[in-house]
């Protein structure tokens, strides 16, 4: 018996969703069903995005996921456009990668309030709305970084583990109003960033995962479709990782 995940009728919020992970993340909802609300910090990206999903059910929406005001009215936005709001996948992120005493403050505030402070400002404004109606779910995107550290990322890795850590208080504050929180953490991924660095880098982080390959946004994208259908029911508070076997 074949066994598929269908989304129908839900809504999902997707941050960071006009690229990337994000992009692929919010193209696997769409393909199950789900209507999908793109969130970037680019309007008109995320709404050329939006426009090209299969189903054409999806909207981009301009927000800086730092900014407290932007995250209110953009959520209240969706939840008029779309009636409510079911799945949030919290994936803006952004990197300013330098050795301890090279990182500035002003570097250090811009990775944390995006990575940590975004998650924060959308699951409070989202998470109203599903606590009203006894169900949603909510996935954090952290990395294995926040679980191992890495050298020339104290910004990133801290604010991967702040949202790990995140991730497992707010599951315990929701589950009684059957809103589950999970986080995924993905390795190396195939985006832009691993395409940019030299042949020999690349090489050489292929060396290290057991499984002998770089991620695809779509193995994130599976993870997040499993932790946001019925069949992770009984699942709140946990991280998967989803690395090919870096961090073991």
């Amino acid at each position: 018996m074949q066994v598929k995940i269908d989304l129908t009728g839900r809504v999902a919020l997707v941050t960071g969703g006009s690229r990337g992970i994000g992009h692929a993340i919010a193209r696997s909802l769409a393909g199950v069903g789900a209507q999908v609300a793109i969130l970037g910090r680019d309007s008109a990206k995320a709404q050329e995005v939006a426009h090209a999903l299969a189903n054409g059910a999806a909207r981009g929406y301009g927000c800086d996921v730092r900014d407290a005001a932007q995250v209110e009215s953009t959520v209240g936005a969706v939840e008029r456009d779309f009636g409510h709001i079911d799945v949030v996948v919290n994936n803006a992120g952004t990197t300013r990668d330098n050795l301890l005493f090279r990182i500035g403050e002003d570097d250090w505030d811009m990775v944390i309030d995006t990575n940590l402070k975004g998650a924060f400002l959308v699951t409070k404004h989202a998470a109203r709305g599903m606590i009203k109606r006894r169900w949603g779910r909510i996935v954090n995107i952290t990395s294995v970084v926040g679980i191992s550290g890495n050298k020339g990322q104290a910004n990133y890795s801290a604010s991967k583990a702040g949202l790990i850590g995140f991730t497992k208080a707010v599951s315990k504050e929701l589950s009684s109003r059957n809103v589950l929180v999970n986080a995924v953490a993905p390795g190396f991924i195939d985006t832009e960033l691993t395409r940019s660095i030299g042949e020999a880098a690349r090489n050489a982080l292929i060396e290290a995962i057991p499984l002998g390959r770089l991620g695809q946004g779509s193995d994130v994208a599976a993870a997040v479709l499993f932790l946001a259908s019925d069949f992770a029911s009984y699942i709140t508070g946990q991280v998967l990782v989803v690395d090919g076997g870096l961090v073991l």
